[in-house]
């Protein structure tokens, strides 16, 4: 069985930052992609970015480049991402994923609970 564990989440205002963290247990993720869907309310789960197990490789939604970066700590299993220059809009619940690669949210086959990021305008 597969846990992931999203941390980070809060209330920031329109231009803050916020650094997200997935903690993955019960299993060994050696070799395998993680990374971070977001669902607003109303719209569809949305991919943001996801970053390979060694970190060489990273890929990110076109609308969150440049104001988002992933990254992750394979001695503690978990990956990051670092928020920077919100907006409204990024006001979202965010879920860890594991277990695929690429933007579609079928690919992955793990999934956190997800947290909670709510953006003031």
């Amino acid at each position: 069985q597969v846990q992931l564990v999203e941390s980070g989440g809060g209330l920031v205002q329109t231009g803050g930052s916020l650094r997200l963290s997935c903690a993955a247990s019960g299993r060994t993720f050696g070799g395998n992609a993680m990374g971070w869907f977001r669902q607003a309310p109303g719209k569809e789960r949305e991919f943001v970015a996801v970053i390979s197990w060694s970190g060489a490789s990273t890929l990110y939604s076109e609308s969150m480049k440049g104001r988002f970066t992933i990254s992750r700590d394979n001695a503690k299993n978990t990956i990051y991402l670092q928020m920077n220059s919100l907006k409204f809009e990024d006001t979202a619940v965010y879920y860890c994923a594991a277990g695929g690669w690429g933007t579609r949210k079928d690919n992955y086959a793990y999934w956190g609970q997800g947290t909670q990021v709510t953006v003031s305008s």
